[in-house]
Order: structure tokens, then sequence, then C-alpha cells
């Protein structure tokens, strides 16, 4: 197992929880039939976010000691890297694996994935979403606009950094902008506290949001719960899974739809197996990255492809990097990807990447 570390620029300085971040730093994962005893070349990417996943040392680590555990960890079908203690690692290791048994067998990732879910044949399309930042009302209102003339049948709006009222002046803007054949979502990244966020889906119910994305802290489950049956407008929960298994928001019934990042989920496998168990708990699974260069990007579209009727994903992310590791096979255009036709993740086109 050959692991060659990378650094991309963002395009622009993105603001997290733990301050500013300027670039995507990660690794790429190749697998090769002459060194690894894989029926194939096989290529992942593990670009751990903190916050999300392990530190980069952290998931540095996890790798160099699979890379020296050698032939007898390749054999494995599993990645033999915890998702609990570095899943950016894991993602990187196990897409490798997947994507040199999907080429190996002359199928796309998307046909693998859906085939061990026990899902049907996966969509040749993904819709996606359009986000807008958080600009003021008019301006926020324009992009909105610009993206449903675009194609986007979803748009995505920041809230919650702003107060109340303005967020909501901003949303009734978007919506006359694009009209009522747009689905309009707004994620707060767990700005509130449970009487705002109360007022909040009230208001938001009336200018018919789909849903709000993390209204409360990652923690609060009960929080959510709450919400949740009294609101009238869908809770989705996505900073919550960096802390909490699905299976344990399912049983709180604290959501209607989990967000699910690959790489911070620990894999395409296992954000396709957590996407059936959402679904056969009545909730609805939507796939966004954590800002993954190319290589784990297109892993993620083939994962909401595997998904049937998939709702439109955050998966419009590319633009955020100045750079990327090789062409994108999967562009967006009029708001949806098209699903790489070819073996494994996208063939043979991240072969060379670096």
């Amino acid at each position: 197992m050959k692991v060659t570390e990378f650094s991309l620029p963002l395009a622009r300085p993105l603001e997290t929880a733990r301050g500013e971040i300027t670039e995507r730093e990660g690794f790429v994962v190749r697998l090769d039939p002459e060194t690894d005893d894989v029926p194939a070349r096989g290529v992942g990417e593990a670009t751990p976010l903190p916050g999300w996943t392990e530190s980069l040392s952290a998931c540095r680590a996890a790798l160099e000691e699979r890379a020296a555990a050698g032939d007898s960890a390749a054999r494995s079908p599993k990645p033999a890297i915890p998702a609990s203690d570095a899943p950016a690692a894991r993602h990187g290791v196990a897409l490798a694996l997947l994507d040199a048994t999907a080429r190996a067998e002359g199928v796309p990732l998307s046909t693998a994935l859906a085939r061990e879910a026990g899902f049907p044949e996966p969509a040749e399309t993904v819709p996606v979403n359009a986000t807008v930042g958080d600009d003021a009302a008019t301006a926020t209102a324009e992009a909105a606009r610009s993206a449903a003339e675009s194609g986007y049948r979803t748009v995505k709006v920041k809230v919650g950094a702003r107060a109340l009222d303005e967020d909501v002046e901003r949303l009734r803007e978007v919506r006359d902008a694009v009209g009522e054949s747009v689905r309009v979502r707004a994620d707060a990244n767990g700005a509130w506290d449970r009487e705002t966020a109360r007022r909040a889906l009230s208001e938001f119910k009336a200018l018919d949001v789909a849903y709000v994305e993390q209204p409360l802290a990652a923690d609060d489950l009960a929080g959510h719960a709450t919400l949740r049956a009294e609101s009238g407008v869908d809770v989705a929960l996505d900073e919550t899974l960096a802390r909490v298994d699905v299976e344990t928001v399912l049983d709180a019934d604290a959501a209607d739809v989990l967000v699910l990042k690959p790489m911070a989920l620990g894999g395409p496998d296992r954000a396709v197996e957590a996407a059936r168990t959402a679904r056969e708990a009545g909730v609805e699974p939507v796939v966004t990255t954590t800002i993954d260069a190319v290589v784990a990007r297109t892993a993620a579209v083939h994962v909401a492809a595997a998904i049937p009727d998939v709702r439109a994903c955050g998966l419009a992310t590319g633009d955020m990097l100045a750079s990327d590791l090789a062409a994108d096979p999967a562009p967006v255009e009029g708001g949806s990807i098209d699903v790489p036709e070819g073996p494994g993740t996208a063939g043979a086109a991240f072969d060379d990447v670096h």
C-alpha cells in the first residue's frame, strides 16, 4: 500500500468551529495487484477534518500502521482500521479496496455499494443542492435566484449567524426569488438555543422550508426530538453524527433527515450502511462531503447514487478548492451530477493523482 500526502489550497478561507482553514490536507492511498494482493488497482483518499475526524497526524499514523501490515492486511475485505479511532484513514483504505474490487468486477462503485446494501440498481444521475452563504437578504436571494436559473432545484441557506428576524427576512426573500418549485433548506450549524430554534422553525414553516439542519448543539438529542414533535418542520442532523452514532440518533427520534459524510463515517461502505439503517427507521439520508478532494468527492457521488431516490445532496463542493488532485470526472451540471460509468470510482482516471 502506497500513501502519498497532499495539500490543496481553498478558493476562500473557511471558518469552522476550530478556527479558519485555508487548505485541505490529506493522503492518497494506492493499492496495486503486484504488491498488495488485490485483484486490480485501487485508489482511495483520506482527508481528515478535525472536529469531524481524527487529526492529520493521527490519520498519517493509522495509514502508516496499515501499510506496515503488508499483504496480510490487504487480503482482508475490510480496512482493519477502526472507524471510531481514525474514520478518515479508514475511508482512504476502504475506498481503495472498494475501487479495486469494483474495477476487477467491471462495475461502477455505485453498483458494488448498492448490491452490498441490498438496494436496487443505482441511479445514473444524482441531484445536488446549491449552498448560499450568510450574506444580507438581497444578496442571498440573488444568489439563490442565480442557482435556480442554472438548474438547481434545491438551495440551502446558511442561518444562525445573525439575529433571527434577519434570517427570517433572508429566507422570505429567497422564497420569493426562487418560487414555490424550488426546495429551500436552512442550515444553522448548531447556533441556536432551544427557544430560538422553536421560534425559528415556527417562522420557517410558513415559508415552506423543507428542513432545518442542525438547529441545536450537536449533543442535544432531546432538544432535537422535541423540535421534531412540535415544529412541523423536518429536522436534519449533521454535526451530531461526529459525536453520536446513527443508531443512537435513531433511538432518540431526534431526526427526520441524516446528513451522511462518508469521510467522517469511515468509508463509502459505512455511509451506505448508515443510509440503509436510516431508511429502515423512516429517516431520510442525504450525502455530503467534508470539502474533500476529487477522489473522495467522486466516491461520495457513487454513495448517493447507490441510495434509492436520494434527495438533493451536498456534493457541489469542488469549487471550494483552488486546485485539485485531478480533473473532475463528475462535475455539477444543471443542479445534478452524472455518475461516472466506468469500473470502480472513475476507471483509471485517478491512477496518476499526486
